[in-house]
């Protein structure tokens, strides 16, 4: 009998190298999408998250909606429509809670934060869809919690948890919590509908929900804002493809530690765009949250990027 070593055929698949072009797709997917952070937060400021994730996701679905049907797909059943409908719906309040977060803490200590979503996912996991909780993910949330715990303090010591930061903190949290529900929803999601009509409905469901409230939050927006919603509006569905693109064409073990280089684009953007300064805390929370996360998603099958 040939062992593996001596088998030329055997010894290519085991030394099969990283497939290089998704990686540099995924990592100009995640530099993509905290750009987009950096845009919407210049929105949010000038004309309030409500307004900048109304008019993000009108943006987007008019960009998106287009292209999903220029494929002449077929509508989706009222089982799938069910699941797009829940997904639309987590996903307008964690879009809408993000943002609002993002007018009260810097950019990457709000990345840093969410963070933990990922976490969170595999106790929702196990409630919703009976997965079992691994020892791993319960000193992945040790860590994760550390993590959080370290940024604020660092607010703490700094004497800037005030009313409006404690706004902010308590606003990411539910947003992470939100974004964890999302993470095993594309999971439902993956088994029946392809990105281009994920994102189609997502946006237009999105959009939708926020519509209700447009008769008591709508203010006309500034005309110097909408160009960085318009922005924001383009890399949320550039980057949502170029993802799903990625995640397509490698295993998802490759590609998922990329994903946490989120942190440092979103210092860089804070910095460059919005004059943010990456304290010692933020950038030691995020480490063991990265870390947390790193520690309970070993072995999982982690999700494509929240749009």
């Amino acid at each position: 009998m040939t062992s593996s070593r001596s088998d030329p055929k055997a010894a290519r698949v085991t030394a099969e190298p990283i497939p290089l072009k998704p990686v540099f797709a995924t990592a100009a997917g995640i530099a993509m999408l905290s750009l987009m952070d950096a845009f919407m937060k210049s929105a949010s400021l000038a004309m309030g998250a409500y307004m900048a994730a109304l008019l993000r996701a009108g943006l987007a679905f008019a960009i998106i909606a287009p292209v999903w049907l220029a494929l002449r797909p077929e509508w989706p059943s009222k089982a799938v429509m069910r699941v797009h409908l829940t997904r639309g719906a987590v996903g307008s309040m964690m879009a809408l809670t993000f943002f609002y977060a993002l007018t009260k803490l810097p950019l990457a200590e709000t990345i840093a934060i969410s963070f933990v979503a990922p976490i969170v996912s595999l106790y929702l996991a196990a409630l919703l869809l009976g997965e079992q909780v691994r020892p791993r993910a319960i000193w992945g949330a040790i860590f994760g919690l550390a993590g959080v715990l370290i940024i604020v303090s660092g607010k703490f010591g700094r004497g800037t948890l005030n009313d409006e930061t404690l706004l902010g903190l308590v606003s990411i949290i539910v947003s992470a919590l939100l974004y964890a529900w999302n993470l095993v929803l594309q999971r439902q999601q993956a088994l029946v509908a392809k990105p281009l009509e994920v994102a189609t409905f997502y946006m237009g469901i999105a959009g939708s929900i926020y519509l209700v409230a447009a008769p008591f939050l709508f203010v006309m927006p500034p005309a110097e804002a909408l160009r960085d919603v318009g922005i924001g509006a383009a890399l949320t569905v550039a980057g949502a493809l170029t993802m799903a693109w990625a995640y397509a064409r490698a295993q998802a073990q490759v590609l998922v530690p990329l994903e946490y280089s989120g942190f440092v684009w979103a210092a860089l953007f804070g910095w460059l765009l919005l004059g943010e300064a990456v304290t010692w805390t933020a950038a030691g929370g995020a480490l063991l949250i990265v870390g947390g996360c790193w520690i309970a998603t070993t072995g999982k099958r982690p999700e494509q990027a929240a749009i």
